[in-house]
């Protein structure tokens, strides 16, 4: 059996936000496999055992830029290593500049972006001068181009920490914002279940299908339990299915038929997400930097 440390417990509790005990049953359960153990804390108390996907976990900002006809936009995420530096106005110019320039030029991935022109270097050469400058690493972790259908809506929130494009056919401007908006608030994760990953919906199904057991039900009641429960879920994180944010009333797909209008596609992107914060333990600093003197 998988020794359980208590560095793993605590990773579960922070991925989870469950107790500490019902965290180390569960991996001591799934033999240390995090993912299982996840599951299996889901199982014993439901969605509020799950807070990953929301949990932000690094420092940077979104970058977004349109192009003047709403046709052609860029979404960029630029990470650094403190919130201090995220707000510096130099590294703030530098990601506008990467917006701009995927927009413009169309470069196939980060690397192929890190090799353009730039200034009087590459966008690479000054992305390292900036990194001498400010003292801090910078990365150019991920960007999207979009050519739209329609017209390009943008919104960006909490400091550039949430950023969102999205692309829609007919309506008007204020649509558009209302659109970009409900999708930083709500945080879909597919325009449609068509977008959502087979292996995703049938996690689901298997959770539900494991709470559902425990109601002691007819297996034909159960099964009718569990496609209830998928379908509740695949209303929370598809764009459409989800009420509109304003009016809960009615649902995005409700409000985009009322205005004769549909979403071509959106990006969404929050800083951070799924990356590990840098954790610095001030008073070990202190006392590696007071040892390090004491050897001079």
């Amino acid at each position: 059996m998988a020794e359980i440390t208590a560095a793993m417990v605590k990773e579960l509790r922070v991925k989870t936000d469950a107790p500490m005990m019902e965290c180390k049953k569960a991996l001591a359960e799934a033999d240390g496999d995090m993912a299982k153990a996840e599951d299996i804390l889901r199982v014993k108390l439901g969605n509020k055992a799950t807070k990953a996907a929301s949990r932000i976990a690094a420092e940077g900002v979104v970058g977004i830029h349109v192009a003047g006809d709403g046709r052609v936009g860029a979404i960029v995420e630029v990470n650094c290593e403190t919130d201090f530096v995220a707000k510096n106005e130099e590294f703030l110019a530098f990601v506008a500049e990467l917006a701009d320039m995927v927009a413009d030029r169309n470069p196939a991935d980060p690397a192929a972006l890190g090799a353009l022109p730039c200034r009087d270097g590459t966008v690479d050469s000054v992305r390292t001068a900036l990194v001498g400058k400010i003292g801090e690493n910078l990365s150019i972790r991920r960007f999207a181009r979009i050519e739209a259908k329609g017209r390009l809506a943008s919104y960006i929130h909490g400091g550039a920490k949430i950023g969102v494009l999205v692309d829609l056919v007919g309506g008007d401007e204020a649509l558009g914002r209302d659109l970009a908006m409900h999708i930083a608030a709500t945080k879909p994760r597919a325009l449609s279940s068509d977008g959502v990953a087979a292996e995703e919906i049938e996690r689901e199904r298997s959770i539900a299908r494991a709470k559902a057991a425990e109601s002691g039900k007819p297996a034909e009641i159960v099964e009718k339990m569990v496609e209830g429960t998928v379908q509740k879920f695949l209303k929370e994180v598809t764009l459409l299915g989800q009420p509109f944010v304003k009016d809960d009333k009615q649902t995005i797909a409700a409000l985009l038929k009322s205005k004769s209008a549909s979403v071509g596609g959106f990006v969404l992107y929050v800083v951070g997400e799924g990356l590990e914060k840098r954790q610095d333990d001030f008073a070990a600093e202190v006392a590696a930097q007071a040892a390090a003197a004491a050897k001079r």
